[in-house]
């Protein structure tokens, strides 16, 4: 792990913590909302398929409300990547992890935002009398928003964890909970294959908001002396 020559002067930009804050509520938004508008949680593809097409024909405004707050929510998240990546810049960080973090933050990103169109279009009542449509768009709404962004989020996790762990930009605890986090991400890619391993998603995801609201909240915009 090298760096050149890293700069002293603080990096001028966006506030990280508040872009970091406004992508965990907005992401926690759509499922609260959904959940209190639809007085139920959002169907899962392996829930029955009875009730997956009762939830999206009589709640669409749950459909609705998540694919608005998951679009909105991936705005916040692709300037987060964009901030970390520029300060890592910045600090002359001269290793792969900055590439990779840039990488998995718009991954995720476009992934998360795929993942709101796609939930959006469940609330649209021609889809929703196609039972073989709901279903595939569903499906494509969980590859998307669950595997999809959930692995490349672990990837931009990874990246940042692994330099703070080298270079002590960050606590030591912010990283080797980054990389644990990170951990769960990449192995949540069984899912595809064995659907119990489902729980990983949400085992990577929440963790991994308490990591970035850590580093919107640690990462210095100077290189630490």
């Amino acid at each position: 792990m090298t760096t050149t020559e890293p700069q002293t002067r603080p990096l001028p930009g966006p506030p990280l913590l508040a872009i970091g804050i406004v992508f965990v509520v907005l992401f926690l938004a759509g499922l609260v909302g959904a959940t209190l508008a639809a007085g139920t949680t959002f169907p899962s593809p392996y829930d029955p398929a009875e009730r997956i097409l009762a939830y999206f024909a009589q709640h669409p405004t749950g459909a609705l409300l998540t694919g608005f707050f998951q679009f909105a929510a991936a705005v916040p998240l692709l300037l987060f990547t964009a901030v970390v990546y520029a300060r890592l810049r910045h600090f002359k960080v001269a290793v792969p992890g900055a590439v990779i973090t840039l990488v998995g933050g718009i991954a995720s990103s476009v992934f998360l935002m795929l993942s709101g169109i796609l939930s959006w279009c469940l609330s649209r009542p021609d889809i929703v009398s196609s039972p073989a449509l709901v279903r595939t768009i569903q499906d494509l709404a969980f590859l998307t928003g669950g595997p999809a962004h959930v692995v490349f989020l672990g990837l931009l996790i990874a990246g940042v964890s692994v330099i703070a762990l080298f270079t002590r930009i960050l606590p030591r605890w912010v990283a080797i909970l980054g990389l644990v986090v990170a951990a769960i991400a990449e192995l949540s890619t069984l899912s595809l294959l064995l659907p119990a391993l489902a729980a990983l998603l949400p085992l990577a995801r929440f963790p991994g908001f308490v990591w970035i609201i850590a580093v919107a909240a640690l990462m210095p915009r100077r290189w630490p002396r």
